[in-house]
């Protein structure tokens, strides 16, 4: 019989808070992260806002010479993996735990993107030689776990999963499988990104995914509103400490939920659009009912992918509905995208925080900016307002160019 696995810390850093508490209570009230990009003048550019994490200091967590070899997107991780360890009351060098079975699973889906692009530039204006000699190590999407590793000190499985936007909700998903199977006790679990960045802004503007509202940034994600028009591009990391039952008993931790199942599918349709059918999105959910033995009644809340684009909010609403049935009229909803933007690979870590946290607080925020519903989104996406009371169980969705799909189960403890 496998083992429970629970989660003891989480860590977040986000466009609406440097922490977990800050974000967790911004998003309650309806705050937006979104606006006009400082990362780089955006004159000329289709999209000019973004979210971005306002204040972040990299030095809080490691010394300027380390942070200066990190990319921003691994400056997060380790930012967020700190929190999430200082939650836990998980120090992995002092003994409470074996090391050799400690795991570092936390996925990005573009890694050193800033690194490199600044590199080509380098390379454009002053040649070869004076490349940094640090571009590879920075630029790897797999640095975000590595550095967790050195860091803090995780001698087992040391893992980057890339799955475009699900890679968090997959790190989280094969960390909580490694967990089952026996093969570790503990693992830092999550995903890390940091687009925000030219090349990155024009690449998803050329493909037309982006949200061009620039007379209203605050405004511009609007999941499941009828008036949407793309996805706004965000930062940040999301990372959790996962234990099994096991080592939350011997180290006597005090669990905030338990990670009950975790199911992972593709559509094999289209590199960048979803199955109109919603097909593979709904065997995700399912398989993570199935994967935790739970059925949709079970489930309070969803944390909806919702990225505010007019294909993905109308399938991922098909595709709930065909596995919640009619249940899925009476399960809140919400896309919290609407106020952080869409972290891309940081996005399945953050909103697995996020499930986690409505279901330890009793609390569910809202999807703001929906005014005018779309008809064929037809839930109760909890509009503009948190609703709170119990929430047993939370489920996370996130969805991926390449057709990934990865769901999550959170249920209280």
């Amino acid at each position: 019989m496998p083992e429970k696995v629970y989660v003891t810390g989480v860590g977040m850093i986000t466009p609406v808070g440097l922490d977990a508490r800050s974000s967790w209570e911004a998003l309650l009230r309806g705050v937006s992260g979104i606006d006009t990009i400082s990362a780089f003048d955006p004159a000329g550019f289709a999209t000019t806002f973004a979210g971005e994490v306002n204040g972040f200091d990299a030095e809080a967590y490691v010394d300027r010479k380390q942070a200066r070899r990190l990319d921003r997107f691994a400056q997060l991780a380790v930012g967020a993996t700190a929190q999430a360890l200082e939650q836990a009351k998980l120090d992995l060098r002092g003994g409470a735990v074996d090391p050799t079975r400690a795991a570092a699973v936390i996925g990005s889906g573009i890694g050193g993107i800033i690194t490199l692009s600044e590199q080509w530039g380098v390379l454009a204006e002053r040649g070869p030689s004076r490349v940094n000699p640090f571009l590879v190590p920075m630029m790897l999407a797999d640095m975000g776990p590595g550095q967790v590793s050195i860091i803090f000190g995780v001698e087992g499985p040391n893992l980057c999963t890339v799955t475009a936007c699900s890679s968090g909700a997959d790190a989280i998903g094969m960390a909580f499988e490694m967990l089952r199977r026996g093969e570790v006790d503990v693992a830092i679990a999550g995903g890390a990104e940091a687009p925000i960045c030219p090349i990155a802004v024009a690449g998803f503007n050329a493909c037309l995914a982006l949200s061009r509202r620039n007379d209203d940034p605050q405004a511009a994600s609007r999941p499941f509103d009828a008036g949407r028009d793309g996805f706004v591009m965000g930062e940040g990391a999301g990372v959790m400490v996962l234990e099994t039952a096991s080592s939350v008993e011997r180290r006597g931790a005090a669990p905030l939920a338990e990670l009950a199942g975790y199911g992972a599918t593709s559509d094999a349709y289209h590199v960048t659009q979803p199955d109109p059918d919603g097909a593979g999105a709904a065997r995700a959910m399912q398989k993570a009912l199935d994967s935790a033995g739970m059925t949709p009644v079970e489930v309070s809340y969803v944390n909806a992918h919702g990225t505010s684009t007019p294909m993905n909010d109308k399938f991922e609403t098909l595709a709930m509905k065909r596995v919640f049935g009619g249940e899925a009229y009476k399960v809140k909803v919400s896309s919290t995208k609407s106020m952080t933007g869409h972290l891309l690979g940081a996005a399945g870590g953050v909103e697995a925080v996020i499930s986690v946290m409505a279901v330890a607080e009793g609390a569910i925020p809202p999807t703001i900016n929906l005014e005018e519903p779309d008809p064929d989104c037809d839930l109760d996406y909890t509009p503009n307002l948190a609703h709170r009371g119990t929430v047993k169980a939370a489920m996370s969705n996130n969805l991926g160019f390449g057709g990934h799909n990865a769901s999550l189960l959170f249920r209280a403890v």
